[in-house]
């Protein structure tokens, strides 16, 4: 289900039993992120105002937690994805603190409010819910709800999930893992199962709280996420 490998639960369950307490991924005054598109904030030429439009929409994962402007997700994505010869814009809607619940109270609102129609929209919401140890079938229902705000809008979405850390117990893990998974294939969406694949096991690609990426951590997330963008934009094979 997850491309981590035993050795990465273990030492992300170890980190999220450290952080539990904090109910984890910043807060909503710590490295929040504007829901408002702004200038695109790459080493790359300026993007056409006519680019299509990805949506980053997460928490601090998303957001560029304790990192500069051109540091986060958003922009480095949109760096990748102009190496690669694909012209996008892609906007930083990711808030630090964010639970499924808060996610899926401001979702609409970002929508409505982005300048042109989505091409894509990044959701990686849901490791608050599991560090704040909230009911597995809300942080489902409230995921389940952006996912079909999202089709009706006929929006194509890039899934990015989470995993229970094993100091939550094999009960919890057994409804939370599958909730990723299992919601892309209902709604047909691209699924990344791990959004801190082959980056929290490496102390050199996180921030000293060993939760939240550091700017070489976010470029691993970005290549990684930038060949599953690059299938939903418009245009694509």
């Amino acid at each position: 289900m997850i491309k981590a490998g035993w050795r990465s639960l273990l030492v992300y369950g170890c980190v999220a039993a450290l952080c539990q307490p904090l109910a984890a991924c910043g807060s909503a005054e710590n490295g929040a992120a504007s829901t408002k598109e702004g200038p695109a904030s790459t080493k790359t030429a300026a993007v056409p105002a006519d680019a299509p439009l990805v949506i980053a929409f997460g928490d601090s994962l998303y957001a560029g937690y304790q990192l500069g402007p051109k540091e986060g997700l958003a922009p480095q994505l949109q760096a990748v994805l102009a190496a690669d010869g694909v012209v996008a814009r892609v906007q930083n809607a990711g808030v630090s603190g964010d639970t499924t619940a808060a996610g899926r109270q401001r979702l609409s609102f970002v929508l409505d409010n982005a300048k042109v129609k989505p091409a894509v929209v990044l959701l990686g919401l849901g490791g608050n819910d599991m560090l704040r140890g909230i009911d597995a079938a809300q942080t489902r229902a409230n995921l389940d709800a952006m996912l079909a705000e999202l089709k009706k809008r006929e929006i194509p979405v890039v899934l990015t999930g989470m995993m229970a850390s094993p100091n939550m117990g094999p009960d919890y893990a057994a409804k939370f893992n599958p909730i990723y998974p299992e919601l892309a294939a209902k709604y047909d969406a691209s699924l990344y199962p791990f959004i801190l694949d082959n980056v929290v096991t490496n102390k050199a690609l996180m921030l000293g709280d060993n939760v939240h990426p550091n700017a070489k951590g976010v470029a691993v997330m970005a290549e990684a996420l930038a060949p599953l963008v690059e299938e939903e934009l418009p245009g694509a094979d």
